[in-house]
């Protein structure tokens, strides 16, 4: 794992974007809220980190990377393990404060602002799939 230097700059490349979601998940998991969602699913680490890695540098760095259907996938989730609005609301907790601990500028900002927006939508599909 990237090591962070003192001073916070912006994310800017990779390298930064694998520290984010390392440092992210790593306090995610542990956490009393949203780390059993990950223990009741079937979740691989070493699967989702690169996943998850493309994903962010599609939308922060506009490197295209990332293939998939974010939501769906969490639309299946929550058949599996239902998801809640707590969840959500720990999760961003946890994406913002990585962020604000680690960066600063533009694009963790918009990191922060596209997670959210990602989030409520996510929550708005995840709500109509399941009055189905």
């Amino acid at each position: 794992m990237k090591e962070r230097i003192d001073k916070k700059r912006d994310i800017k490349d990779s390298d930064d974007i694998r520290f984010l979601v390392d440092t992210f998940y790593s306090n995610a998991l542990t956490d009393p809220v949203i780390g059993p969602v990950f223990k009741a699913a079937d979740f691989s680490l070493e699967r989702h980190i690169p996943v998850m890695v493309a994903f962010w540098e599609t939308i922060l760095l506009d490197v295209v990377t990332y293939k998939g259907n974010p939501m769906l996938k969490h639309i299946a989730l929550n058949k599996e393990v239902p998801l809640h609005a707590e969840h959500f609301e720990q999760w961003m907790k946890i994406w913002e404060a990585t962020i604000s601990a680690n960066f600063e500028g533009p694009i963790a900002d918009n990191a922060i602002s596209r997670a959210s927006s990602i989030g409520q939508l996510m929550q708005y599909k995840i709500k109509q799939s399941s009055s189905f």
